[in-house]
C-alpha cells in the first residue's frame, strides 16, 4: 500500500503565526515552493499560506505585506493527513475540500506536503480526470 509518506515531499517547513507577510515570500523564494503550513505558538497547524494569498488576499488589497502576519491569513479549518493515509485517503481529502496541497503529519509534526503534481503520479487517469474537475472546476 503506498501511503501519504511515500509520495510527499520530505523536510516541509512551517511559518510561525506570528511572520509577517513579506518574510514567508522570502522563505517561499529561498525553498523555491508556493505554499507554507502556518503554525501556532504550541506548532500546531493552523492553516496554509499561498504565494496567491499574499498577492489576492493582501498586496491586491492594498495592504502592506510588512505589517500583515500569516496568522491573520489563516481562515477555515486547516486539511492535514497523517502519514500512514493510503493514497485514497490523500486523494479523498484533496477532493472533498478542493485543495491543491496538503501537509502530512506524523506524531502531530509536520514531516512534509503532498501537491497535486505528486499525487497525480500515484493515480489512474480516470482518477486524475475526477481530481481535476472537482478541484478546478468552477462552483
Amino acid at each position: 500500500m503506498t501511503t501519504a509518506k511515500d509520495i510527499m515531499h520530505p523536510g516541509a517547513q512551517w511559518i510561525p503565526a506570528h511572520e509577517t507577510l513579506d518574510r514567508a515570500a522570502q522563505l517561499m523564494r529561498d525553498l523555491n515552493v508556493g505554499a507554507l503550513p502556518i503554525a501556532d505558538e504550541n506548532e500546531r497547524l493552523c492553516g496554509i499560506l499561498t504565494d496567491r494569498d499574499i498577492v489576492v488576499g493582501c498586496v491586491a488589497m492594498g495592504h502592506d505585506p510588512s505589517k500583515v502576519t500569516c496568522g491573520e491569513m489563516a481562515k477555515g479549518t486547516p486539511r492535514w493527513v497523517e502519514s500512514d493515509a493510503d493514497v485514497g485517503a490523500v486523494l479523498e481529502e484533496m477532493q472533498s475540500h478542493r485543495i491543491k496541497r496538503l501537509p502530512v503529519i506524523e506524531e502531530k509534526r509536520l514531516v512534509g506536503m503532498i501537491s497535486e503534481a505528486e499525487l497525480a503520479q500515484h493515480l489512474s487517469d480516470e482518477q486524475i480526470k475526477a481530481f481535476c474537475m472537482s478541484v478546478y472546476a468552477s462552483s
